[in-house]
């Protein structure tokens, strides 16, 4: 499995905008840290399952992160890929893109560090910094992009689900400190 990161701000970049409410009746959000029993309200891990773990994961009580969005989807035949966007649970975004950097960085090497088991697959975890609202405030989330590429769609399916484990496994314990003084221009 390769890992890496990447910093994609400005110039007509995507922006994550999320609203950590999640109540029932706002737009779309589901808190899972509040409510993980709404799981199965995501229609994305009703055709993929094993999305189900990973977000009950990042939403779990002592994940330093909390997810807004996410996708599955077949970009060619044998792939399969997932998208999740990740904000600090501490805060409603990092206020600084040196704090996602620092996060990035952690989890890159903790997930350089899970060896996963030799399928034939090509795996990898790409995290993005990207500029975020949430809640009113203006900073930096992540997108992390997991993609599995196999022979066949099963086996793609199989590598992306421990792709998906490898990446709830290696969550980071904690988001860096707060920095003061960044704003988005």
């Amino acid at each position: 499995m390769e890992a890496d990161w990447e910093v994609e701000i400005g110039g007509g970049a995507p922006v994550i905008e999320a609203d950590r409410s999640g109540s029932p009746g706002s737009s779309g959000s589901i808190d899972l840290h509040g409510h993980p029993e709404r799981i199965g309200a995501i229609a994305e891990t009703a055709a993929f399952p094993p999305l189900a773990a990973l977000l009950l994961a990042l939403n779990a009580t002592g994940s330093p992160v909390w997810t807004s969005k996410c996708d599955v989807w077949n970009p060619e035949a044998d792939e399969l890929a997932c998208y999740i966007d990740l904000l600090p649970r501490e805060g409603t975004v990092f206020e600084a893109w040196q704090q996602a950097e620092a996060f990035c960085r952690e989890y890159v090497a903790r997930l350089e560090a899970i060896a996963l088991p030799e399928r034939g697959a090509e795996c990898r975890v790409d995290l993005v910094i990207r500029q975020a609202i949430s809640d009113q405030a203006e900073g930096f989330g992540i997108t992390a992009y997991l993609s599995a590429m196999a022979t066949t769609s099963i086996s793609a399916a199989a590598a992306l689900s421990e792709v998906m484990t490898a990446l709830a496994n290696a969550l980071p314990p904690a988001v860096p400190p707060r920095m003061a003084g960044s704003k988005l221009q």
